[in-house]
């Protein structure tokens, strides 16, 4: 029984739990918190500094937004992009919402490189070997995680967080 003011969802996805953990400092992927959502590190680094766009609160889709709200995530998913070709060597930037496998939006926001492999170059992100990448390493995307958080910062996009990324994770 859903009772009137019960604002739990009736489906958690791995999307609600990644948001959970952000708001609780226990993500270690977290990057910075924008004004539509939180900014992780993907699990797998196929391309060094493939993030996600997690909003907050987790809707369904883009279409369960308010015209407010999808403009602000869609700005801060855009915005993203910005500082991530700025602190980079990418070349492009590929964005891509699916919802499909997770019924809860995010967006994939995926850094091209030049030097990327030549059969994989002009090819879509999910051509890369996902199982073979190399997962996510805090310590290794520790400068990429500082330089993202200070441009977003200069970009007027963030919002304070209560804990450090991962202040509160395990292990």
């Amino acid at each position: 029984m859903t009772l009137k003011h019960d604002t739990t969802p009736e489906l958690l996805t791995p999307i609600h739990a990644q948001v959970l953990a952000a708001r609780a400092g226990r993500e270690p992927r977290v990057v910075a918190r924008l004004f539509s959502g939180w900014v992780l590190f993907g699990a797998r680094q196929f391309v060094r500094g493939y993030l996600l766009l997690l909003p907050d609160p987790v809707v369904p889709n883009l279409n369960a937004l308010g015209a407010r709200e999808r403009i602000a995530f869609l700005s801060d998913m855009s915005r993203l992009g910005d500082a991530l070709m700025k602190v980079t060597d990418a070349v492009r930037i590929n964005y891509a919402m699916f919802g499909n496998l997770e019924p809860a939006l995010h967006a994939h926001v995926i850094p091209r490189y030049a030097d990327e492999p030549e059969a994989l170059r002009t090819q879509q992100p999910w051509a890369y070997d996902w199982e073979a990448a190399p997962p996510f390493d805090r310590t290794a995307l520790a400068g990429l995680a500082e330089a993202l958080l200070r441009e977003l910062t200069r970009l007027g996009v963030t919002k304070p967080m209560r804990y450090a990324p991962g202040e509160n994770a395990a292990g």
